[in-house]
């Protein structure tokens, strides 16, 4: 295999890899953000959660799902 062959078969894997990482970095920020505010509305008061249009009763299924499921 010749060298140009040899770095542009390298190339083609990085750029795999590279689409890869960031893939799974756009689920991770999906997963944080998820997380983040799913503590926020657990921390909201009664009166908070009226404010939004929202019971404790509406929210309590959101709060209670892991950061992994939509």
């Amino acid at each position: 295999m010749s060298k140009s062959a040899l770095l542009v078969t390298n190339h083609q894997r990085f750029g795999q890899f590279g689409r890869a990482l960031g893939q799974i970095g756009k689920v991770l920020r999906i997963w944080h953000h998820r997380y983040v505010m799913r503590c926020e509305l657990g921390r909201l008061s009664e009166h908070d959660l009226h404010d939004i249009g929202r019971s404790w009763s509406d929210v309590v299924d959101e709060v209670d799902k892991p950061f992994w499921r939509e």
